[in-house]
Parts: C-alpha cells; structure tokens; sequence
C-alpha cells in the first residue's frame, strides 16, 4: 500500500479501535484494523450513534479486496485499500453509514537507547543485492556494484598481513565479478550462491582434505561407544569423503555434532561404569534425622524423627543415635496434617499393626524444618508410589540477567533455592525438581556452552543426568528447559518461539522466548523476558507485556482464539521485568536504609509491578508468591553488599534506584494444585548487577487417562452448561455466540446467537438461553474432574474474540453449580460471563492424588494430649476442620493484589470426600464463595478467583448413598433473589452476584475479618488470629473419610435422603431438589 494512510491501524486491537472512535464521537468516523480472526484480512470499524459497527475486508484468491456488507448490496472489488477506502466515502454502499471522517493514527513512543548505552549491536547478516536501497530498478549488474565497491573498500582497510596472498586475490575476484552473479541469482529466486561457493571451497581446500582425513578415526571411536552396533552406523565416511559435492560448512556442522556426540557418549559411558543410569530412583536420598518436641501426659519431651526415603520408612526414636523404638512403613503412614495456627505444629496420621489410628502431634524447631520433613516424606510416597504415572511434579524456575558477564564456578545455590527470601531447608537440598526451567537475559554464552553449564550443576548436585526438552534464544535472551531422564517419554508437543520488542519492535535486544509442551494430559507454558529498562518507562513495558501476549506463538493451534493466558493448564512468566519503585532520586539512601532493616513492605507498595497489577493493566488473574527478599538490582559487582544506584553521565547524574526487576509469576487453570514451596534470590553469585531469582512449585498434573470402562457397557458421560449471560464492555453494534473448547471434547460446540437484553453507554448484557449439552470423549469421573472448559465470545460480523475464560468441572463434581467467570482477551478485562453447570459422569472411583497426603488443620480450641489418640480407621480427619490446598493453590500474596477472575457458588453443604467413590454423597461439597472463615458467609457469596477458594467442611456419609443424586439440580440460596429480579426473567435460575473486593490471604499478613449479616448466625469456629495468620483465608479444599459429623447451625433439614445419623444440613427455605433436565 502506497504511502502513509492515516486511517490505516495497523494491528491494534479491537478494544483500542473502539476507545479511538469514542474519543472521536462523530458519525461517520472510521478507522481500518488486522483482522485478529483471519490472517490477511482487515476490519472496518465505522461509528454511529455512539456504537462501533465492523466490517471485515476479506482478499479472494487474486488478492482483491472485499467488504462484507448488508445483504443485497452488490460486492465490489478493489485492488488496494485507498481505492476501496474512496468508494465508500459514497453513501449507498451497505455500511451502516458512510465514511467520513478517518481516524488519525496515535504516534507510539519508541524506546530509545539508554544515554548511558551504545545502540544494541545488530546481529550479523550478509549482505546482498536487495539490501541496497534504489528508488529505480537497475540491471543486476548496475544494481549490485555499489555493493561490490563497498566491500571492496572494507577489504583495503583491513589487515591481509596474515593471509596469503592466493587468498587474498580469491576474495578479491569475489568481490569484484562473482558476488554480481550471486545477487542475479537471489534475484530470480535461486538459493544457490555459486560464487560464494566456489569461493570457501578453494579457501577451505586443505581444511576439506583434512576433514575427510579425520572423519573416519572420529567416527571409529563413536561407534565404539555406542551400545548398539549397527550397520547404519557406518554412515559418516560415505557422505564425507573426499569427492562429495557437500558444501564445507555442512561437512563441518556434520563434524561438529559428531563431536558432541561423542562426547555426550562418553559421559553415559562412565556413569555406567559407575552402575549410574540417569534415573531418578538411583539418586539416592541421605538418612535425614529431625528432632522435635512431643507432648506426652502434659510432658513436652524431646523425640528423633528418621527418615529413610530409600527404604520407605518413617522411625521414632528418643535418642539420636539411640536404637529405633518403632517404625512406619510408607504405606501406614496415611496423612501429614499441617498446622495453622502453629507453624512448627504437625499431625502424623499413622496406621499400626491392629488397624488402629494414631495421630501423633509434632513440634518442629522452626517452619523449615517442617517443610523439609514433609517434601521428604511426599517424596517418600512418590518414591514407593504403585500408580504407573505421577499425579504431581516439582517445577524449578530461575531468571537471572547475566550483566553481558560469564557465570562463576559455583552456582548451585540457585538450584538449591538457596539465600534470601522464601528458602528451602537443608535436608531438601537432595531431593531434585522434575523439571528445571532457566531464563536468562544479557546472556554472553553460547546456547551449548550455557546448556553444558547448567546440566553440570545439576548432575553435581542430584547425581542426575537431565535431558533437555527445548532451549530457545533471541539474541541474549534465552530460555532452557531440562527434565528429569524418566519423564522424557511423557513429553510431546513441543514448541518455542520468540517476540521482539526492542526499538521499533524489530530489535531483539528487548523481548521475550517461551516454551511450551504437554506432560501427559496437562500443558506447561514458559515464558522469559527483558522488557524496557528504565524507571520512567512503565507504561512502554505494559505495552511490551501486551505484544508478548499477542504474537507469542506457543502451543496448541486450534486455541487460536486464545492467547497464550488461557492455552495451558500451567503458565510460569519470569524475567527482568524492569519494574522499578516508584520513589524520589532524592531518596535513594533511605530505600537503602530500609533494605538494610529488612523493612520492604513501604518498598513493595511502591513497586510499580504490583501497582499495574493492582490496576489490572498487566498480568491480570496472575499470582506471585509473597517478596520476603531484598530487592535484586543494581548492585556493585562482586559484592552484594552495596548498591549502585547512581551513575555519572555529561548529561547528569542518572539513578537506578535498588528494585525488584527480576519476578516470577504464574497463571493456572481453577482449581487445579499449584502451591510455590520457595521464591528468592542469591546471596554468593555476584559477577552482574542483578541477583538471579529462584521459585520452586508443587503442580497438580493429569495422566494420559486410558479408561478401564467398556466403552460400549459405560454411560455415556455429559456436560450441561445452561443460563449464561455475557455482559460485554464494547460499543459495537453486532450479534454475539459462545465457542466451547476443550480437549475432553471431540470438536468445537458453537451455540446460536444470544438475545440482547440490555445496551447501555459502553457495554452490552447478551443472553444464551439455550441449554447446551457437551459431550465428553470419556464419561469415567477420574479423567473428567481433571478437565477444563474453555470460553470464548465471539461476534457474528467479524467472528473475532470479545472475550475468553475458563470453567473448571471439579466445581460440578457433586451438583449443578453457578459460576462466574471474568472474560479477558489481550491480557485485558472485557466483561463478565455467569451461568451453571452440571456434570453427569459414569460410575467411578477417583483416587486419590499424592497432593492429598498433606492437609491443612484449622485448629480447635480443644486438643487431645497423649501418646497419639486412637481413632477409628473411617475418621481419620473428623475432629477437626481440615482442609487441603489441593486444586487451589494457595499462596502468599501481599495484601494490594485483588484475586479476579473465576468464581463458583453453590449452596453451603458439608463436602463428600472426593476418594471414596461415586456410591458416596453427591450433595454439593464446594463453598467457593466463602471467604471468611470456616462457617462465615452463608450467604451465597462470591470471589473472585477459585484458585484461592474454599471448600465446605468435612462430613459424614453413609456408604449406600444413592449415587444417583449426582444428576440433580441443587436451588440456589434464596440470597440470591436480588440478581434474579434483577435480571427481569423469574423462570430463569440465579446468577450469582460477584464481589466487589477480594484478597487471597497470607499466612504472615493478617486481614481484617469480614462482617457477618445479622440476618445470618455465624457458627463456632476455632479462632485463627494467632501466629500471624489470616482472619480472612478461605477455608481450603477438604479430603477426608467418613467420622462423626461437626456440629452444624441449626437449620432445616430434608431427611428423605440419609438416614437419620447422616443427614445433610439445609439452607433456610431450601426446596427438595428437582431432577436435572
């Protein structure tokens, strides 16, 4: 297209088009955007009557363009877009309303190089003849000489006193008659350079002789390490003998990689001879010895807990190096249960000889040591585990910016989570991660050099040999991920990709590289970036946050509509964000002063990451762990006990006041388990200015489920999505319909059109009325419970995204459940979708997950003392209110990050325990309304994010519960009337009203406790207001076996269902519940 159009956009994104015809507030004001559906195509956006109508311009098969307009209009054709742009200035044409007037352009600020910086070095390219910049065509000959002389006059400035003189006369001929024939050649399309290859063949003649030479002894001494002997390993000599028309720089790639190879089998060969294959299991875990405290008879005495991971068994002793009392198999010990209120506090649920349970109390010397204990005892679990593939993995991620300097010797204290911050204890140090995950800006090293760096870290410290999944880089930007040798064969699908945005985004100084892959059933997303330096400049790095999100390519193609956000199950973010504090220059010595005391939080209220969040501008619905370390740039070199934060310049003084530039964040699906066990930074490794940042999770993953129902015998399984209702935040003028994904699926399920129901000034509330029915590849509820939904909310005119989100069935697992679900697309918020749910699945048991051994304890007022007390085997859990952070994720958060993006309500019940069958109660489990403590909240309320949800607590059930009550709608709480009047339809059922604030709790940061209505009686809890934590943490997600039921408010209750004993609590007015549709 000729010339600078005015009207002409761009890719911008549709919420931006429409926020620039507002501004313009004229009938008749146009702008032309990419179509964000179809590659190629553009969009027409027109204002009129303050809505924005869109109209695709789609090219046929010879490139001419074409508007979709009203019916009955005769479709032009136009070769370019200012042709097509002057017709519809005529009115008649089918738009809603002729054009009129066009919509400047908004000029983006650039970013510029740092005063204090020389302009990024462009990587090498070679030149060629359409590099030159002509405004008339020449013949190749007239076109390719001022190439010729440039080069040419490079050639005399250079020193040719250590090349001879026949080489020297070769690259001269090149340059003055050959490199003329090699640009005609690129200019009819050839890849062939003839001249150039004449020319390396008669400079590397001896080198091509030499290699043919050499070739055949390297490859006699590869085949000699390689195991399996086979013919075809003979191959090398053939394709690199002297006579081969192999090019030299492809004989000498093809030698290279042998020699890696080589050395590569080498290495296995002596971890061989060592008996050491490379597997976990031959990473031998050390005998680990933690003393604690036990009460006995009102008597705290002192106890020895071993661990012996290898052996599978937990021992009790009164000495340290006194003989074992007694022991525990891993398989009698049944449960780990954490306390809150103490953090040193810990519940050990053992199975003896004669079937009995105990639970012994614990009390370790600080949190760390407890943490430890329990990863070694998981561990432990995992290790002697019979399921044939994991439910749960370790994810390591660091980010480091390197500083453009070599690493130093030792670097395993990165890997070993190791400094300041949220830590790992020393007796976890032995236990290795499933995968490791290493981004790294400002990166000096060579893929291989860096790769070989970090392998041989890791291979010192876990004795393991870790095979590399994808390492990707853009120019010092580089991201590598290892996995443990095991979990090699469960990796597939497997892509990487990288986004500039650099001056102009065309430089790759500044950008971002991702990786992503499928592990079994579930999908990991990695994603490193640099974004723009400078304190002034965060709006630039929101806006290089926008782009990474939009052009970064990862992961399955048919989720086109959705970016990167909402592609994976798991999305981990890390980098040098270069958010800075936002403080005076004049400050800087008291931000030091404050960093010295260990004082952060004044700091981190000013960080201008978790302000942007905070806002909702950036990294919307992401979570980060709780910043408990100094900030991490900009040191002095070579000691981290001074920061740098000034620099002398003609211009000035310029000021880089200490920050935390360098972050890790992420973004799961709902209700799925992710929980960061470490996040902080190094204190020993000082050759940059930035300390490198390490975060170490506990993820929730799915297995490549292969159901053991006869699929003809087995019900067939369904997903009833009914009553949604999307409120829009868009002007235009258009009609809406809802796509479902998922890969339970077999194909995408569209839905017709949605009815309007109100339009208001900015934003649109569209109906779907219609009930939809899903129909799962598999109905067995172990493969379904682990599956998610996928949103989006697409225009008819231009079947562009307005907005996308995600449903979790776990929500459904035990009734029909409402949900509201906040709808983004481009990173950000575009409205609002609720609705319900309802899970119909066969008959199934749904095992339970190695996440689930350990369980939080809300602690009562009352504890049992003694040697541990005897329990029944079926109530290991009843006496208290215990709740697992499984599916949730719980983390710790500061207090001025809202939690949006995801909420279920459904009706306050006691929850059924997940493991013991479909035969057991079905009656709704999940409370994720609640936010307050345990039996706070009745009222239906909602929040905003189930990652950070609750569930109800444990009850009893009788075991020939009609498993058939799963099919049944639940009513909503009569609290909910309101939003049902509101919406003006009273056949309709509820839609729950949101939050208008929610926090995700932290166990060091008490939150104020949320009113209770008076209409409402709060129930006894056990008081949580000690040790530091949360008035307000929702009560987590519960697994427990039938016991003797907690007391409960009094309410009515339906007794047609339970007998007597086990009957479930009632909401006030509760009707019976009605068969599902």
């Amino acid at each position: 297209m000729p010339g600078y159009q005015p009207w002409c956009h761009g890719n911008i994104t549709r919420s931006k088009a429409e926020d620039l015809l507002s501004k313009a507030a004229r009938d008749g004001s146009f702008l032309i955007r990419d179509s964000e559906s179809i590659q190629g195509a553009y969009a027409l956006c027109v204002l009129y009557q303050n809505c924005v109508y869109t109209y695709r311009i789609l090219p046929n098969e010879d490139k001419k363009l074409s508007v979709q307009a009203s019916e009955g209009v005769p479709i032009r054709f136009f070769s370019m877009l200012p042709e097509l742009v002057e017709a519809y200035y005529s009115p008649n044409m089918g738009l809603v309303t002729h054009l009129q007037y066009p919509v400047q352009r908004e000029e983006e600020v650039d970013e510029e190089p740092e005063s204090n910086n020389l302009p990024p070095q462009l990587p090498p390219r070679n030149f060629a003849a359409n590099d030159v910049k002509d405004s008339e065509p020449k013949p190749s000959e007239q076109a390719c000489k001022p190439l010729s002389d440039t080069c040419l006059m490079r050639l005399q400035h250079m020193d040719l006193s250590t090349i001879s003189e026949e080489h020297q006369m070769a690259i001269q001929e090149y340059f003055r008659t050959s490199i003329c024939l090699d640009a005609e050649q690129v200019q009819n399309g050839s890849p062939n350079l003839p001249g150039l290859k004449k020319l390396t063949m008669a400079i590397c003649k001896n080198l091509n002789s030499e290699i043919s030479r050499i070739l055949p002894a390297l490859d006699v001494f590869h085949r000699a390490l390689d195991q399996q002997l086979s013919p075809g390993t003979g191959q090398f000599p053939k394709q690199m003998s002297a006579d081969s028309g192999q090019s030299v720089s492809f004989r000498l790639e093809q030698l290279t990689k042998l020699l890696y190879s080589i050395e590569d089998k080498a290495k296995i060969c002596m971890f061989e001879s060592c008996g050491y294959d490379g597997s976990h299991r031959n990473s031998a875990i050390p005998l680990v010895t933690f003393e604690v405290k036990q009460e006995l008879l009102g008597i705290s005495t002192k106890t020895f807990l071993k661990v012996d991971v290898e052996s599978g068994k937990l021992y009790f002793k009164k000495s340290k190096d006194g003989p074992e009392d007694k022991y525990f198999v891993h398989n009698k010990i049944l449960q780990l249960v954490k306390s809150q209120k103490m953090h040193v506090k810990l519940v050990i649920v053992v199975e003896t000889e004669k079937e009995k349970i105990l639970r012994k109390e614990f009390v370790f010397n600080n949190t760390k040591k407890r943490e430890g204990f329990c990863q070694l005892l998981q561990q432990m679990k995992n290790k002697h585990s019979q399921k044939p593939e994991p439910d749960m993995i370790t994810v390591f991620l660091g980010t480091w910016n390197m500083g453009n300097a070599g690493p130093p010797h030792n670097i395993s204290s990165w890997f070993h989570c190791k400094g300041q911050g949220k830590t790992r204890d020393d007796t976890a140090d032995h236990i290795p991660h499933d995968f490791y995950v290493i981004g790294t800006q400002e990166d000096p090293l060579g893929e291989r050099e860096w790769a070989d760096t970090v392998k041989e870290v890791l291979r010192n410290i876990t004795n393991i040999s870790f095979k590399q999944v994808a390492i990707h880089t853009l120019w010092n930007i580089r991201i590598v991920v290892l996995v443990k040798p095991e979990h090699e064969n469960r990796i597939s699908h497997v892509f990487s990709d990288s986004v500039k945005t650099g001056i102009a985004n065309t430089l790759g100084n500044k950008g971002a590289v991702g990786v992503s892959f499928m592990f079994n059933g579930t999908s990991f997303g990695f994603v490193n970036s640099h974004l723009t330096s400078g304190s002034e400049k965060k709006l630039r790095r929101n806006q290089n946050y926008t782009n990474i999100l939009r052009f970064l390519n990862l992961g399955d193609k048919k989720l086109n509509p959705f970016d990167i956000t909402h592609q994976f199950t798991h999305l981990f973010w890390l980098g040098d964000l270069n958010y800075r504090v936002e403080f005076q220059s004049t400050e800087a010595e008291y931000i030091v002063t404050k960093i010295k005391q260990q004082q952060y939080q004044e700091l981190l209220s000013k960080d201008q990451l978790s302000m942007e969040r905070n806002d909702g501008k950036v990294f919307l619905h992401f979570d980060e762990e709780e910043i408990t370390f100094a900030p991490t740039y900009r040191f002095e070199r070579d000691t981290r006990e001074k920061y740098a934060y000034t620099k002398a310049k003609a211009t000035g003084t310029k000021y880089n006041l200490p920050s935390w530039c360098d972050r890790v964040l992420w973004k799961s699906y709902p209700l799925v388990h992710v929980v960061c066990q470490a996040y902080g930074c190094t204190n020993d490794i000082m050759t940059s200015d930035h300390s490198p940042v390490f975060a170490s999770f506990e993820v929730g993953v799915a297995s490549q489920f292969v159901s053991k129902q006869d699929p003809n015998s087995a019900p067939q399984g369904g997903i009833q999505i009914m009553n949604c209702v999307a409120t829009l935040m868009t002007k235009s003028k258009t009609k809406f319909f809802i796509e479902y994904h998922s890969s339970c699926l077999e194909k995408t399920v569209k839905t017709s059109e949605g009815e309007k129901m109100e339009h208001s000034v900015g934003s649109i509330k569209v109906w779907f009325g219609n009930q939809v029915e899903l129909t799962p590849i598999i109905s067995d509820p172990e493969y379904l419970l682990d599956q998610h939904i996928l949103i989006c909310v697409k225009s008819t005119d231009s079947d562009e995204s307005y907005g996308e989100g995600c449903i979790a069935l776990r929500a459904a697992q035990f009734c029909y459940t409402e949900f509201q679900i906040t709808l983004t697309h481009h990173g950000e918020q575009t409205g609002t979708l609720t609705g319900g749910i309802q899970l119909h699945t066969s008959e199934g048991k749904p095992t339970e997950k190695l996440y689930d051994f350990i369980k939080i304890e809300k602690d009562d007022t009352v504890t049992s003392k003694g040697k541990g007390n005897d329990l029944n085997k079926s109530s290991i859990t009843q006496t208290h209110d215990i709740s697992n952070p499984s599916y949730m994720g719980v983390s710790f958060q500061r207090d001025n990050v809202i939690d949006k993006g995801w909420s279920y309500s459904m009706p306050k019940k006691n929850l059924p325990n997940a493991g013991q069958g479909s035969k057991e109660s079905k009656k709704c489990g999940y409370d994720v309304g609640t936010r307050g403590p345990a039996g706070e909240g009745d009222k239906g309320e909602m929040f905003d994010n189930p990652l950070y949800g609750s569930m109800g607590k444990p009850h009893a059930r009788a075991k020939d519960q009609d498993h058939q009550q799963r099919d049944h709608l639940t009513p909503s709480d009569p609290t909910y009337t309101a939003s049902r009047a509101a919406d003006g339809d009273p056949d309709r059922p509820p839609v729950p009203t949101p939050r208008n604030r929610s926090f995700t709790c932290s166990e060091t940061k008490p939150q104020p406790p949320v009113p209770i209505p008076p209409t409402l009686k709060k129930p006894v809890v056990p008081s949580r207001s000690e040790g530091g934590m949360a008035h307000n943490r929702p009560p987590l997600p519960s697994k427990c076996r039938p016991g003797i039921p907690e007391l409960q408010t009094s309410k009515p209750r339906d007794n047609s269902e339970l007998p007597i004993k086990h009957r479930l609590p009632a909401r006030p007015g509760q009707p019976q519940p009605r068969p599902a549709p």
